[in-house]
């Protein structure tokens, strides 16, 4: 694999003061907004048509949504290992492809009056399994795309963009659910996904890539290889630990949330789809807060705080009722803050990661925390259709969103929070006596 320096054009090199002059990152970053959008919208228009058109329980959306999520936990660590020894760049377009015939089946089987539960749950699983396959691809694009002083500004464009749309799609979704029918709520994110393919194709710069003469057994070795490595690595396996602990209780106060908004508050499709939206504006704000914010108090305090703060904002939802003139109106402020906060901390901890992680294992180091955080995401969603049955909206809102806090904790008692104003090198903070290599692409 090339080293970042020898990956960027001429041009690049030559000093071009932003990425945006890069058609290569405009097209990168063009295809992975909108698949986001896609991809994060169909995960709100499955529960959305099970809950409202299929009239589905607690236990069944619980189900459906961890359908979507155990690819994550079977599939990241083959896919890290998989990623890093084929061009990125073939991966996101058959992933894109995949997931707008998979949608598109599922619009026809709409149309058709097919579209029960089972067509929901095998949807669901397909475009979990592909969506495991370019989050991971894109990732690892960025590092073979531009140089290192460059990590912090392209992780802020296309971070920004997923945090919008990881709460811009669901609400774009509910928003269809409710005007339009259901097929053509999966049909328009299948569209997005064919609008992602169109645009990543056209990126003209090619990737070297390693041989793949390798047997089989190979794969494990390297697999073996992101593990210990993250593992080892102090700040890397505080990232590990605090994104588990983050998606577990975020899965599960998610499932809880989706009912309790349209039931509980009696909010319709289009009101939920306006509150959740609220959090694709304060991720853009996240964005450019994330390029000023750890170069002026440094990283780690503004990891720790921006995660409690945006954590913790979550645990007014329970305080509302309904009907009231500020329940929307608060709901609004609250997806907003999280946005923002949430979106700060995923370009801060994205750079870090990318920053310390070599050439060669940035694809693993992804999916291993991939597999670490997400992969925690089923049990999460099945707890929170469990405790919404058993202990109700209200109460379950409460102790999924107070579950979220640990995460800013166990950062906050990690180097992660003495981290200061620059971004850590290589191998900082990495055990001596940790015995993987650490570039072998």
């Amino acid at each position: 694999m090339p080293s970042v320096s020898s990956s960027v054009s001429d041009s690049d090199r030559s000093g071009s003061p932003s990425l945006w002059r890069d058609g290569d990152f405009r097209r990168l970053w063009v295809g992975q907004t909108v698949s986001q959008l896609a991809e994060h919208g169909s995960l709100v228009v499955l529960p959305l048509i099970a809950v409202l058109t299929l009239d589905a329980d607690a236990d069944q959306l619980g189900v459906l949504r961890a359908t979507g999520q155990v690819p994550i936990l079977l599939l990241s660590l083959l896919v890290g290992a998989w990623v890093d020894r084929w061009r990125t760049r073939t991966v996101m377009v058959l992933a894109d492809l995949g997931r707008a015939l998979a949608l598109g089946a599922a619009a026809v089987a709409g149309l058709l009056g097919g579209l029960g539960l089972p067509a929901l749950l095998l949807a669901a699983f397909a475009v979990g399994a592909l969506s495991v396959f370019f989050d991971v691809a894109y990732q690892a694009s960025l590092v073979r795309l531009v140089k290192r002083d460059q990590l912090v500004q392209g992780n802020s464009a296309l971070e920004g963009s997923r945090s919008a749309a990881q709460i811009g799609g669901p609400a774009l979704g509910g928003a269809l659910v409710s005007l339009l029918s259901a097929p053509v709520a999966a049909a328009s994110s299948a569209l997005f996904f064919a609008l992602s393919f169109l645009s990543i194709r056209r990126i003209r710069r090619r990737e070297s890539i390693p041989e793949r003469s390798e047997r089989p057994p190979r794969v494990w070795r390297r697999i073996r290889e992101g593990l210990r490595f993250v593992v080892g690595h102090t700040l890397l396996r505080t990232v590990g630990l605090a994104s588990a602990a983050f998606q577990f209780s975020f899965a599960a106060m998610m499932t809880v949330y989706l009912l309790f908004l349209p039931r509980e508050l009696h909010l319709s499709g289009t009101a939920v789809g306006l509150a959740l939206a609220a959090t694709g504006p304060g991720a853009l704000l996240g964005s450019v807060l994330a390029a000023r914010l750890p170069n002026r108090f440094g990283y780690g305090a503004v990891l720790v705080s921006a995660a409690a703060l945006g954590d913790g904002v979550l645990l007014c939802v329970p305080l509302l009722h309904s009907p009231s003139v500020v329940t929307i109106p608060a709901l609004v402020a609250v997806n907003f803050v999280f946005g923002a906060f949430g979106q700060l901390v995923n370009v801060t901890v994205m750079a870090v990661r990318q920053a310390v992680t070599p050439d060669g294992m940035q694809g693993r180091v992804a999916a291993t925390i991939t597999f670490a955080g997400m992969g925690l995401t089923p049990f999460g969603s099945l707890l929170g259709g469990l405790l919404a049955g058993e202990w109700g909206l209200r109460t379950s809102l409460v102790v999924t969103a107070g579950g979220m806090m640990l995460s800013p904790v166990l950062m906050a008692l990690s180097p992660l929070a003495r981290l200061g104003r620059a971004l850590p090198e290589i191998g900082h903070a990495r055990p001596a006596v940790l015995g993987c290599p650490i570039n072998d692409g």
